[in-house]
């Protein structure tokens, strides 16, 4: 063979090598918790050296005994309980975990209440400075807007509501201390029924927003993701049309500015999976499928020395379980 046809097949292996090298691909997944009858519906947080997953418990996907398991664990491989937050009165759900501007962990998740009730349902807070003893009840947002994710940026939390008993929209809230919540968009989405969402801050305070939408019986509209971008003082929205259905959405920013969402995808078979978020073309592009089926979704995403963490949940291998997921993403 003649030297430049050596190099030329040297340097196509390399090419070919640096490409599969260069593939996101999971490190490790591994069980962390699957001792209730049903644990879903993820979050995840790392907070003074230790890491924090919060999950709903309860007997079934929707049953009145819903509680929410705070897990820690210091290295990420072993996890024990450090709370369990319950309410007597209420199904609590959606366990989302955030860390505020003067350094406590904010704990938010809404009741389903117990009926016969005039209140459907209430999102709650609870804060903490060490993930174990956390503080009474704060009801956030209005009765029966069921604010899904809190977000922290420049000393202001916000957040999305979607209403659970009248027409189906979604209000942008903003708070000063987490705690009074009051509308800043009180008509933020209104087409097709939305409802879970996830709030992102750029570095040059864009916001995004990644959204759930479902339809309902007697409409057209279609049951596809959302993205909405504004800049600030976020009262004036633009939204892009995502093409497909989604669930469970979240999204990150990586160090070098790409986004990646974690949602539950229904083409086909339903998995939780790992997506490439183009926000200038509004567009979802799976590069990761993480073991997952049938009940699944919720994820919880960290960036953190050089892997993407991702707690989720699924019932792929029969009871529905908390997992977690390491991530090398090149």
């Amino acid at each position: 063979m003649k030297p430049f046809a050596v190099a030329a097949v040297a340097l196509t292996l390399m090419a070919c090598l640096h490409t599969a090298a260069a593939e996101p691909r999971i490190i490790e997944v591994k069980k962390i918790w699957d001792r209730a009858p049903h644990n879903a519906f993820t979050d995840l947080i790392r907070y003074h050296g230790e890491w924090f997953c919060v999950f709903r418990e309860g007997t079934k996907h929707v049953s009145n005994d819903g509680a929410l398991r705070v897990l820690t664990s210091r290295d990420g491989n072993t996890w024990t309980s450090a709370a369990l937050i319950t309410n007597a009165t209420a199904d609590l759900r959606d366990a989302k975990i955030v860390i505020t501007p003067d350094d406590r962990l904010m704990l938010n998740g809404a009741g389903a209440v117990h009926q016969p009730s005039p209140v459907k349902h209430q999102t709650m807070a609870w804060f903490s400075k060490d993930g174990r003893d956390w503080s009474a009840p704060v009801n956030i947002g209005e009765t029966n807007n069921w604010l899904w994710r809190v977000s922290w940026h420049k000393d202001a939390a916000y957040g999305v509501g979607y209403n659970t008993a009248g027409p189906k929209l979604a209000r942008l809230y903003r708070s000063a201390d987490g705690k009074e919540f009051t509308p800043l968009v009180p008509m933020f989405f209104t087409q097709g029924h939305p409802n879970e969402s996830t709030l992102l801050f750029q570095p040059d305070d864009t916001a995004l927003c990644l959204l759930r939408r479902d339809n309902y019986a007697g409409t057209n509209v279609s049951a596809s993701g959302q993205l909405g971008s504004a800049r600030p003082p976020y009262t004036n929205w633009m939204w892009k049309d995502l093409g497909v259905k989604i669930g469970g959405p979240n999204f990150i920013r990586l160090p070098d500015g790409r986004l990646v969402a974690a949602v539950r995808l229904h083409d086909g078979k339903v998995r939780t999976s790992l997506a490439w978020l183009d926000a200038e073309a509004g567009r979802l592009t799976e590069f990761l499928k993480l073991p997952s089926g049938g009940d699944t979704s919720y994820a919880g995403m960290v960036w953190h020395e050089g892997l993407l963490w991702v707690s989720y949940y699924s019932s792929h291998e029969a009871k529905t379980s908390i997992y977690l997921a390491k991530v090398k993403v090149e």
